[in-house]
């Protein structure tokens, strides 16, 4: 699940469905941990937007450091908890307009992965957020939200390609959020990786989603490219950045990561 934060602006991304991707990564893969076997993760995001509309300058600055633990109940299932805290600052004009930081919704998921054939597997993602945020302060919806993704993977040495398809039930507490945001929301999305040298792979990623923003119609699109480097067999390390294909998506965003498997 895929969803902006209701008051605290567009940049900031919750933690939920494929976020919990290989990192810098937002379109997640079949990969699960194994049973018994465990990952902790620890993400962080910094965004930059400006837009002018009817002569009025706005400037946002967002950022997210977010945690996320998976736990392999079987082989082929995983149970995922992520816990974000989010930060915004709204500037028109120059003039400060909001400035809102805390803990956002905490999100619960299943990874299942249903399907093997050669190097190709599929896998289904269901899972919902709490709310554990403060929807008065915009970060969070104040009401249990809940979605599903399909993800689809493709090993073709040295490349593997990823694909999902996602959708998500916003549910709204206050008014002003149901009357300005919308709940259904829509995201698909492609993502390729490739092992340039041992140990160190370049990523890229495309995807686009509904407008959780009543006011457009416009869906937010971006292009996003990355390495992860493995320090060890159960260390990984990553950086990416983000980048809008169209106005409604974040100008820039710069992401950093690590990921540690026991």
């Amino acid at each position: 699940m895929i969803r902006k934060l209701a008051v605290v602006g567009g940049l900031v991304v919750s933690l939920s469905g494929s976020a919990f991707a290989a990192h810098p990564l937002i379109t997640d893969d079949t990969g699960t941990q194994g049973k018994g076997k465990f990952q902790l993760e620890l993400n962080g995001e910094v965004s930059r937007d400006k837009e002018v509309f009817d002569g009025v300058e706005t400037r946002e600055t967002g950022a997210e450091l977010a945690a996320a633990f998976s736990a392999g109940i079987f082989d082929n299932v995983d149970l995922v908890i992520g816990a974000p805290w989010v930060w915004s600052r709204v500037k028109e004009d120059g003039i400060l307009a909001g400035d809102e930081n805390g803990a956002g919704d905490v999100s619960l998921e299943l990874k299942w992965r249903f399907l093997n054939y050669k190097s190709f597997s599929m896998a289904v993602k269901p899972g919902l957020t709490i709310p554990s945020g403060n929807e008065n302060r915009g970060l969070g919806n104040g009401k249990v939200s809940y979605g599903v993704a399909m993800i689809a993977s493709q090993e073709l040495e040295p490349f593997t390609f990823h694909v999902n398809a996602a959708y998500t039930r916003n549910e709204f507490k206050l008014d002003a959020d149901k009357e300005s945001n919308r709940s259904n929301i829509w995201h698909a999305s492609a993502a390729a990786s490739c092992e340039i040298v041992k140990d160190l792979q370049l990523v890229a990623n495309i995807g686009v989603e509904t407008n959780g923003s009543r006011g457009s119609h416009a869906w937010p699109a971006f292009l996003l490219g990355g390495v992860i480097y493995s320090v060890t067999e159960d260390l990984d390390l990553d950086l990416g950045i983000k980048g809008g294909l169209n106005g409604p998506e974040a100008d820039v965003s710069y992401l950093a990561g690590i990921a540690y498997r026991f």
